[in-house]
């Protein structure tokens, strides 16, 4: 598996909790902000930007 796929699925197992965690009715946003969940969400920001490298490189390979 390359580092790209590993990025998106870790990405799409953090999003399957998120969707759960949301759909329970627990969701507070301020949580999402400042509380247990921006640690979530900065991971998420981290892998996000490094598949965004990742691709960026990859699209320029063949110009």
């Amino acid at each position: 598996m390359s580092r790209k796929q590993e990025l998106i699925s870790e990405m799409l197992e953090m999003q399957k909790k998120f969707i759960t965690h949301e759909q329970s009715g627990a969701f507070d946003a301020e949580e999402y902000y400042v509380g247990e969940w921006k640690t979530y969400r900065e991971r998420y920001q981290e892998l996000a930007a490094e598949v965004r490298e990742i691709a960026s490189k990859e699209a320029n390979f063949w110009k």
